[in-house]
Formats: C-alpha cells, sequence, structure tokens
C-alpha cells in the first residue's frame, strides 16, 4: 500500500500544479475569450484531477467530488481549433443550436415529510415579517424547492425524494426555443421535437441501490 500511497500523493500534487498553472493563465488571459493558454491548462487540470479520483477509487474505493472525464490532448487541440474556426464564420447563414432536454422522476416517500421540507425552504426565502402561506401540495412542494436551489435538479437531492428513472437527450434544433409560442399552461409543446430536429443522443440515468450506493460512493467515472 505504501507505493500506491506515494502514487496518490504525487497524483494529488499534479491536481495542485496543474489548479496553480490554471490560475496563472486565467489571469494572464484576463477575460480574453477562447484562450489557447486557458484552454490547455484546463484539459491539464482535467486530466490531473480525472487521474488522481481512479488512483483514490482504486487504492481505497473512495472518490473525489470532481465529476470528469479523461480529455484527448490531441481531441482537445482540435476541438479548440474548431472554436477558432467557428469563431471566424460567425457571420454563417445558419448558426448551430443544441438543445438539452432533460426528465427525472420520483417516488415520494412520505407525502407530509415532503410538504415540511418545502414549508421549511419557503420559510427561508421570505423576509421574517412577511407571512408564509402552506405549501398544499406535492407538485407544489417540488417546485418550492427548485425554486429555493435557482432550478437546479440538485436541490431535489433530498430524503424526501426517492429519485427514479431519469433521461437526458441532445438535440440539434435549427430554432432556439422561443417561450412567447408557448402558453403558461403547456408542459409538453416546448419539449416536443420539431420537424428537422436531429437527436444526437440520449443518456439514461438509473439510479443506485442503497446496497450498491455504498460501492460507488457517487463515482461517475
Amino acid at each position: 500500500m505504501s507505493d500506491q500511497n506515494a502514487e496518490l500523493d504525487a497524483a494529488l500534487e499534479r491536481v495542485v500544479e496543474a489548479a496553480r498553472a490554471h490560475l496563472a493563465a486565467v489571469k494572464a488571459a484576463a477575460g480574453r475569450v477562447d484562450d489557447d493558454d486557458v484552454w490547455q491548462a484546463y484539459v491539464d487540470l482535467n486530466n490531473a484531477s480525472f487521474a488522481y479520483d481512479e488512483k483514490l477509487l482504486d487504492a481505497y474505493g473512495e472518490v473525489t467530488p470532481w465529476d470528469v472525464e479523461s480529455i484527448d490532448p490531441d481531441e482537445a487541440d482540435q476541438r479548440f481549433l474548431a472554436g477558432e474556426a467557428g469563431e471566424a464564420g460567425a457571420g454563417d447563414a445558419y448558426p448551430q443550436v443544441i438543445s438539452v432536454r432533460q426528465r427525472r422522476d420520483y417516488r415520494v416517500p412520505s407525502v407530509s415529510a415532503l410538504l415540511k421540507v418545502a414549508e421549511n425552504a419557503r420559510r427561508g426565502s421570505v423576509p421574517e415579517d412577511e407571512e408564509v402561506g402552506p405549501v398544499e401540495s406535492v407538485g407544489e412542494a417540488v417546485l418550492e424547492l427548485l425554486q429555493a436551489g435557482d432550478g437546479s435538479l440538485a436541490s431535489l437531492d433530498v430524503p424526501e425524494l426517492e429519485p427514479l428513472d431519469g433521461l437526458l437527450t441532445v438535440t440539434e434544433v435549427e430554432e432556439p426555443l422561443d417561450l412567447e409560442s408557448f402558453d403558461d399552461a403547456d408542459g409538453s409543446g416546448p419539449f416536443a421535437p420539431a420537424e428537422g430536429d436531429q437527436l444526437v443522443g440520449r443518456l439514461d440515468e438509473h439510479p443506485f441501490l442503497p446496497d450498491e450506493e455504498d460501492d460507488h460512493a457517487g463515482h461517475q467515472h
């Protein structure tokens, strides 16, 4: 295990060095968009973080909170050059639009418990002297949690909601979303594919069973 510990220490040091190099590149760029040095430093930091995460998992079955995937440096260079080419052709008649759509379902083990946590979230988002009305339905409770979390699905990671299967799709679309084209009560129209839309792919989400959570500890590589 001593060799593994030495490798872990070295991998962590590479993360620290890469983080410092990335910060230096960001400062030097001073807000300049698509800076080559920033991009290269980002790739180095990403890959150093990924390598450390993998070594930590192999050695101790633990993970970091960094959900990253390894980036091939050669592909990274090509991606950066493609981005520069896109900038040069900013006047294209048909700019690319990508639509990311997600669905995630939840089971509610206890309605009363969910209503209570939503009421606490609502109470924390209004001034103390303002009267807070009760949360009266499961749907209203989930919406309250999302509003408290600025719309992030991470705000639904609470014991009062049990995650079920979910789905994420990436689609190339010809026109960006126009919210004014849909009624406020229309929950399906904005997600319906239009003629000419091209589905690039989908990611299926399956929640871990209780005995799997200990094994994976949130690791998503």
